[in-house]
């Protein structure tokens, strides 16, 4: 299975997530040294795999229109 986009980030020296936060039974971010472009609330009966694609095509959304992708904050 290829996840391009979370390679790039781990490439870059940024990193990837994958947890509880705060009240959030688990949350999937990705950030570079500079931002946090994605953070992703997992869903209800969402596989971990489905959750890890899910990430990868929101880091490529977040890069390709220059947005902040945050499931968390609202």
């Amino acid at each position: 299975m290829a996840y391009p986009n979370i390679e790039a980030i781990l490439e870059e020296g940024g990193d990837i997530s994958v947890g509880r936060v705060g009240p959030i039974d688990c949350v999937a971010s990705a950030s570079t040294s500079y931002d946090c472009p994605v953070m992703l609330v997992r869903r209800d009966g969402e596989s971990f795999v489905a959750l890890l694609r899910r990430l990868d095509r929101s880091i490529a959304k977040a890069w390709e229109q220059e947005i902040t992708i945050d499931e968390v904050n609202g």
